[in-house]
């Protein structure tokens, strides 16, 4: 690359610098004894994420291919940037309260939270899929060890170590795929792809070979069926921030290389790998939906939970267009305030000898704290799909999007398994609102935890309020070439 060239690309990854950046300075604080850092440490990770975010909010506008090819700035990457920072900002806020409460050291627990965060910012932006492969696996790196961070407990431990194994088998069967698919078109770079797809390369036997490996590289990713047994014992083995994390910034990263490789790359190919996601949809909802029915544990509840969405979010790739992509957009950034609230509250319920986590222990909620629970339903609601919250019209547009493309089966398979989801939801509210309290407790409450929980609060109910506006806003940043 000519000087020029170099110039741009520096300054279309200046966001990406800044991450990394400061996660690399406040990875010297960390280095250094004691806790008095900590506090310094909070601050300055909350300062990155917004630098970040008004830098990759000063380069939006007209997209800009950089890196030879390999790297852009559009408006689909910013909108799930913006996404990213939401998401990591909100766990950095939520932290500091558990992470006295677990008694965990804080030094590089937020130096790994920026360097995941800058995997994610690159496989938005990643148009090759070396490139993708690069930011994925730099995220993945830094969920493992956060995973295992709380090193006393053996079920942290253990979930791990599952997740590295499981996920290194991922990375392999997608590395697997993308050198066929760069043996069928001879390039791994997606625009050039989808013009060698489209010239005869979809006649190609190996194509099918191909689609099946990179498919299952990526589901693993969201926690789609049959690819969905390390998220229950993660999501409960890990710490609370983290499973809040992993359960919408690495999964909103995921579904933004789906969208990117399939419904651009490959979408010449659609006929091939469409029945494929489609089928995977439906028993990745029915799985989440019924197993997640007899759960003791919220946050295996959850876990199931997060199974089932994902499989909601993947009839949008099915349905493909403008109003796919713009649909399953918005369903992810609704998912960040109504997921991280419940986990934000969880979080609160984390005090001496109540670890919040049994659906048990929030019998007669509503009796001692009536504004949290009330939230908490909102939450649950939302996340039922129930009118007139932000989640209902998460699923309503996917729906949409579903039938005009004549999936009218897809679409009733959808409803009557959300019919279903909605019974673990509204058995909380039950406990919360109609039982007695088991045993009185304080909440483990800081300023830092308060404002997480009213910023995903009024994201939620805001979102349901004025749908129009952020759908509006999804479809205008939907990735180019998209018919």
């Amino acid at each position: 690359m000519d000087m020029d060239a170099i110039t741009l690309s520096v300054i279309a990854s200046v966001p990406e610098i800044i991450v990394i950046v400061g996660a690399c300075v406040l990875l010297m604080f960390a280095a250094t004894p004691g806790r008095r850092f900590g506090p310094l440490l909070f601050w300055s990770s909350l300062a990155t994420v917004i630098a970040a975010a008004a830098a990759t909010f000063a380069l939006a506008g007209e997209p800009r291919l950089v890196y030879s090819g390999m790297f852009v700035v559009d408006d689909f990457s910013v909108f799930f940037k913006a996404v990213f920072y939401l998401a990591t900002g909100l766990c950095v806020l939520m932290s500091p309260r558990y992470l006295d409460e677990e008694n965990i050291a804080r030094g590089e627990y937020y130096v790994l939270l920026l360097f995941a965060l800058s995997g994610m910012m690159i496989m938005a932006s990643g148009m090759d899929l070396l490139s993708i492969y690069v930011g994925m696996e730099l995220q993945a790196l830094c969920i493992y060890v956060l995973t295992g961070f709380i090193r006393k407990e053996k079920r942290s431990n253990e979930a791990a170590l599952k997740y590295v194994i499981l996920g290194s088998v991922s990375s392999g069967i997608f590395l697997y795929g993308l050198s066929l698919m760069y043996g069928i078109t001879g390039t791994t770079q997606l625009t050039d792809m989808a013009t060698a797809l489209a010239s005869g390369g979809a006649n190609d036997p190996a194509l099918m070979l191909a689609t099946v490996f990179l498919v299952t590289g990526l589901l693993f990713k969201v926690g789609a069926v049959p690819l969905h047994m390390w998220v229950p014992d993660v999501y409960e083995g890990a710490p609370t921030t983290i499973t809040a994390f992993m359960s919408v910034g690495p999964k909103a990263a995921a579904f933004a290389i789906l969208l990117r490789i399939f419904l651009d790359a490959m979408a010449p190919a659609a006929e091939i790998w469409v029945v494929i996601v489609a089928v995977i949809a439906v028993l990745t909802m029915a799985l989440g939906s019924f197993v997640a029915l007899v759960q003791s544990k919220i946050k295996r509840m959850l876990a199931y939970s997060s199974i089932a969405h994902a499989g909601f979010v993947l009839l949008g790739l099915v349905a493909g267009g403008p109003d796919g992509v713009a649909s399953v957009m918005l369903y992810l950034l609704i998912y960040v305030f109504m997921n991280l609230g419940i986990f934000a509250i969880i979080i609160m319920m984390r005090t001496g000898d109540i670890s919040g986590e049994a659906i048990e222990d929030y019998a007669g909620f509503a009796k001692s704290h009536r504004g949290l629970a009330l939230l908490m339903l909102i939450f649950l609601f939302s996340l039922a799909g129930i009118p007139p919250t932000a989640g209902f019209f998460a699923k309503f547009y996917i729906l949409v999007a579903v039938v005009e493309q004549g999936y009218v089966a897809l679409a009733v398979i959808a409803v009557l398994l959300s019919a279903v989801s909605a019974y673990f939801y509204i058995r909380i509210v039950m406990l919360m609102y109609m039982k007695e309290e088991a045993r009185p407790f304080e909440l483990a409450l800081s300023p830092s935890l308060r404002l997480a929980i009213a910023i995903t609060g009024a994201g939620t109910v805001g979102i349901g309020l004025f749908p129009s506006w952020f759908l509006d806003l999804a479809q205008g940043s939907v990735f180019p070439g998209i018919g």
